[in-house]
């Protein structure tokens, strides 16, 4: 059987009007054309879908079971290719969405959820973790795309600018410098440190750093930890001292006290990362919506 959706549309005039006539004028074409589909659509099914005579026009009960088939196939018909359309468009499909959670203070879940209230019927999946893990998500198609916070260069994701932001320095409540109004970074840098695994990004932990090193010398890392609320938690009592984006310390506990550094020019930058290579409107949409 190779009934189109043209056949149907016109099977379904005449069925609904029982008078060729007004079918045809319902459908905006010639009256003999019409009666060729009928003719056709009965050919290729078989079966005879309309009684004729000289002055009506009756379904036989195949043509009966057609009519409300019909009209099912072709809503359904119409539903699918709606949908084509929208996927084309990137209002309907999912987004997988990476963050790190010290960007969260900058609004990134607050910008998803716009994309979410313009296009309802994209589902938005949230994932936390590191800036290095959540790149490798990219590149492996797990992940469409994620805020990162000062990633490692990779030829296969593309970096979109997002925030930029100083970085501050947290010392415990009874270290001797923390009755100070600001610091130099650099006053920092015989002091033990609290941060990151290598793993966090040699981009990352070169930026964090560099506020401390001074003539080639470099903290000494006595202690490391995985989120940031655990290295502001491991300063608190007393484990070391740490350089943060500022952002970052926002839920710093009371233990901690937070210090600018005077003079320091260095800034840590967030991108949304998306693969190079993947162009799809939906991405589109979502960056726009989210400039906005």
């Amino acid at each position: 059987m190779d009934v189109d959706l043209r056949q149907l549309r016109a099977f379904l005039a005449v069925a609904d009007e029982l008078h060729f006539s007004r079918a045809a004028e319902r459908l905006r074409i010639a009256q003999p054309a019409l009666s060729q589909q009928i003719r056709r659509t009965e050919r290729d099914l078989g079966v005879d879908l309309f009684v004729r005579t000289s002055r009506s026009v009756a379904l036989t009960p195949a043509g009966r079971v057609l009519q409300g088939r019909a009209r099912s196939l072709l809503e359904q018909a119409e539903r699918d290719l709606d949908e084509v359309v929208r996927v084309s468009r990137g209002e309907v499909g999912r987004l997988d969405v990476g963050f790190v959670v010290s960007a969260l203070p900058l609004g990134p879940v607050e910008r998803v959820q716009v994309f979410r209230q313009r296009f309802p019927l994209v589902r938005v999946e949230l994932t936390e973790g590191y800036s290095s893990t959540l790149l490798a998500r990219i590149v492996r198609g797990e992940l469409d795309l994620a805020v990162v916070r000062d990633p490692d260069p990779d030829p296969a994701v593309r970096l979109l600018p997002f925030r930029t932001e100083r970085f501050v320095a947290a010392v415990p409540r009874g270290h001797r410098l923390a009755g100070r109004a600001s610091i130099a970074g650099t006053e920092l840098v015989d002091e033990p440190f609290v941060f990151f695994p290598p793993i966090a990004g040699a981009v990352a932990t070169e930026r964090n750093l560099a506020p401390v090193v001074v003539d080639g010398r470099r903290p000494q890392v006595v202690q490391e930890a995985t989120t940031w609320a655990t290295v502001l938690h491991l300063v608190g009592v007393g484990l070391g001292v740490t350089v943060a984006p500022e952002s970052a310390t926002l839920a710093a506990p009371d233990t901690v006290v937070l210090l600018p550094l005077d003079g320091d020019e260095h800034r840590s930058e967030l991108h949304w990362a998306v693969r190079a290579d993947d162009d799809r409107e939906i991405l589109r949409n979502f960056i726009a919506a989210t400039e906005r």
